[in-house]
């Protein structure tokens, strides 16, 4: 009898009708009860001979063969490198490098998120048209396997260790100068180099040196890096032509493609990593973004995660900088695949974006053998999971992620995953999880009738971190536990004892495009180059007492790499929006002249010379820098709109009544602006301002005597910044907010402040931003 005959015949005895041995323990299904047996987590004091009977199970559990049993795992960096084989990026994993899924699968493979675009890999994504390489270095470091380095290189057990420890020390090490030579940079990561195989250290060396010698990788060592991403990028182009100009290569993606498939592919090999086990979900560049439910849409996986709008996410999109290219590689490994897993990472920034590459979805439907298992996040997420889309009053439900899910990838989640794995809190101290309140940290609630309503089986098991919990009091997905959880679940899976239960509930009708056109858009290096070449044009002066003066070659040089970053950091800013101010000229405090009747924003765009122009003091601190300049630089997308701007006493006789705000727009012909005259009719009403004559150029505003007001031009520019990022913007935070409010029909003056702040959203992110895309559906479905 084999192995899987003997464990599905002792599973057979154990569920016999009648009294089961397994009826003595609390878990709600058979799955989470054998769970719980391989755990060792049932609970002491239980008869001598049910314990045999668990010990058997055990046994015959652990004499299971899974050598040749494919695994296939998609996510994001952290989680999924976490289940691989531990996290690669903590200091611990160097002590126990060989551990998780990998251990007991060993054809697992990943398939990993490519839309990271900070830190070490934004910078690195600045200089060359490679995809996102952050969280691929991370898997690849956890994917390394014991036996691997054993066989490749003939070390002992000891050795392989210490070789993967090292590594650990290389792929991880950051710099934030350059750094002098090639060997130097290695010395530098503090790795113990006489550790590493002979024939590995060459390999490194080599690319190590590649990062000098080629003149299209070098720039990259003037910005602070992750060593680990710059080898990847260099194994990359160790594929490419050295005569290919950074310029072919914009154009030249498929070369570029092929390349990344084989230059991973060599590394893999290298580091003990099965060759094309590790695949990026798609070679093609892109982008993250985030529509959230008041109509803000917000570009970059960074932004999206430091993103505070207090509104839940409406949509995620990946908007790819040309049609998206599904690897035959990575289509391979989901038809053969008999385990199919979602690791546990951000909602919307890890399974998502993978899910959007056309076809991929669709792969995993068709693999109708497989066994499919979504892992739930532990933690309710800031900007994320901290309030449901159907229900914005309350954190997000395992139930709610699902809803996530189904909402925002082609196809829905039919045929996805059948099965749901999440943590089962009930052995954590209420002293821990009192502290994660405090730190204002809750957990996932694991809904599971309304999960088993959507046709979906849980499963609650103890997969924290025990020793991470003693020692730190941290709550973590323990990789070893979790490996033999999903193991349980296929060992019941392949002795037909894992069951889901029908669809009660049925999830709303999927509105994502399937099958659109992408149009081609410029890929983050070549917009840093096209920013940093129009900001060389610019002129720059500094004003003292009533003299200007060329500013010094250091302090321009300074002004605008701040510029610069800012321009980057906020990727839906077009480069359109730059064309209207042609210089910056920073103001001295006692040269400022500017009244401040309106605001406290000591920066506005000056449209008689074209200048951005700020008081110098706002320089020095760099966040509050970035918000004037946002300002003054949204005001210049009006130009030179306003021909005359007044403020009149509105009297009767001797009593002022109020002010009348009165301004008198130029003739389109003469109009030098980012916005047509439609646009600024439109934004003026908006504003509160009304034409007085339906064909007249004139606007006026009425106000209360002691009534705040906040013209036009200023208004823009704060909405301007507002939009990119609402920490800039504290007061029109505080107006949008009436947006969160129930709306009663018993107040018609709510519904229409309701609306126009509404429009004006869908003005910004329409006209001014231009962000448009077939994903982008009306946000009362």
């Amino acid at each position: 009898m084999s192995g899987e005959q003997q464990f599905k015949h002792h599973l057979k005895f154990m569920t016999s009708e009648g009294f089961s041995v397994l009826d003595v323990l609390p878990e709600s299904s058979l799955a989470e009860k054998i769970a719980s047996i391989l755990l060792e987590s049932t609970a002491g004091g239980l008869p001598p001979v049910i314990t045999s009977f668990f010990d058997k199970l055990k046994q015959q559990f652990d004499a299971l063969d899974t050598s040749s049993v494919k695994v296939v795992v998609f996510g994001g960096g952290t989680g999924l490198s976490n289940i691989i084989g531990g996290d690669s990026r903590r200091q611990a994993w160097a002590y126990n490098p060989f551990t998780g899924l990998k251990e007991i699968f060993p054809l697992v493979s990943s398939v990993v998120c490519v839309t990271d675009d900070g830190g070490s890999t934004g910078e690195l994504q600045k200089d060359v048209p490679l995809i996102a390489l952050g969280d691929i270095r991370h898997v690849l470091v956890s994917s390394i396997r014991r036996q691997n380095l054993v066989q490749r290189y003939k070390l002992d057990t000891a050795g392989a260790k210490h070789c993967a420890t090292a590594l650990y020390a290389v792929f991880n090490y950051r710099f934030m100068s350059y750094p002098l030579s090639a060997g130097q940079l290695l010395r530098d990561t503090g790795a113990t180099l006489s550790d590493l195989p002979e024939q590995l250290l060459t390999y490194l060396v080599e690319l190590c040196d590649l990062l000098y010698t080629d003149v299209r990788l070098s720039p990259t060592l003037q910005r602070p890096q992750c060593l680990g991403n710059l080898l990847l990028a260099a194994a990359i182009y160790k594929q490419l032509g050295p005569d290919l100009t950074p310029e072919e290569l914009l154009v030249s993606h498929q070369v570029v493609r092929s390349a990344t498939s084989r230059g991973l592919a060599e590394i893999s090999g290298v580091l003990g990593v099965r060759p094309h086990s590790v695949l990026p979900c798609t070679t093609t560049l892109s982008q993250l973004q985030m529509l959230y439910a008041n109509g803000v849409l917000v570009t970059s996986e960074y932004k999206s995660g430091k993103a505070r709008r207090g509104f839940p996410v409406d949509r995620v999109i990946v908007e790819f900088s040309r049609n998206p290219f599904l690897q035959p590689e990575v289509v391979q490994l989901v038809q053969q695949a008999d385990i199919i897993l979602f690791a546990p990472g951000s909602l919307y920034t890890s399974i998502i974006p993978i899910l959007q590459v056309p076809g991929l979805a669709q792969a995993i439907r068709d693999n109708t053998g497989a066994l499919k298992v979504l892992v739930a996040n532990i933690w309710v997420q800031k900007g994320e999971t901290d309030a449901a889309r159907d229900a914005p009053d309350r954190k997000f439900y395992v139930s709610d992620l699902i809803r996530a899910y189904h909402r925002n990838i082609p196809g829905g989640v039919d045929q996805l995953f059948s099965h749901i794995v999440g943590l089962d809190l009930t052995d954590i101290p209420g002293s821990i999880l009192q502290r994660y309140a405090l730190e204002d940290k809750e957990p996932i609630f694991m809904d599971r009738s309304r999960v088993r309503a959507l046709g979906f089986s849980s499963v609650e098991a103890r997969i924290f971190a025990k020793e991470q919990l003693r020692q730190r009091g941290v709550i973590q997905h323990d990789p070893d536990a979790l490996a033999r959880v999903v193991k349980g679940l296929w060992a019941l899976n392949q002795a037909d004892y894992l069951t889901v239960p029908p669809c009660k509930e049925t999830l709303s009708e999927v509105d994502v495009a399937i099958g659109r056109e992408y149009p081609v858009r410029l890929v983050p290096c070549l917009r840093y180059d096209k920013i940093r070449d129009h900001l060389t044009r610019l002129h720059t002066e500094c004003i003292a007492s009533d003299s200007m003066v060329k500013m010094a070659e250091t302090d321009r040089r300074q002004l605008l790499d701040r510029v610069l970053e800012i321009l980057w950091l906020h990727p839906d800013i077009p480069l359109e929006h730059l064309q209207f101010s042609r210089g910056i000229t920073l103001i001295e405090p006692g040269a400022w002249k500017r009244c401040q009747q309106w605001d406290n924003i000591y920066s506005f765009y000056d449209p008689l010379d074209q200048r951005i122009k700020v008081r110098q003091d706002q320089v020095t601190n760099l966040n509050r820098f970035e918000m004037v300049f946002l300002v003054a630089l949204g005001q210049s997308l009006l130009g030179n709109y306003a021909e005359d701007k007044q403020m009149m006493d509105l009297r009767h006789g001797d009593d002022i009544l109020g002010r009348t705000y009165r301004i008198l727009v130029r003739d389109g012909e003469a109009l030098e602006a980012f916005l047509t005259p439609k646009d600024i009719d439109t934004y003026l009403y908006l504003s509160k301002m009304h034409r007085l004559r339906p064909d007249g150029r004139v606007y006026t505003r009425v106000i209360n005597p002691d009534e705040g007001f906040t013209p036009p031009g200023l208004f823009f520019g704060l909405f301007y910044a507002w939009y990119l990022d609402n920490r800039f913007a504290a007061n029109i935070e505080y107006k949008m907010s009436i947006i969160r409010n129930p709306i009663s029909d018993l107040i018609p003056e709510q519904v229409r402040i309701v609306e126009r702040r509404r429009k004006t959203i869908d003005f910004f992110r329409e006209r001014i931003f231009r962000q448009h895309s077939p994903f982008l559906f009306a946000r009362e479905r």
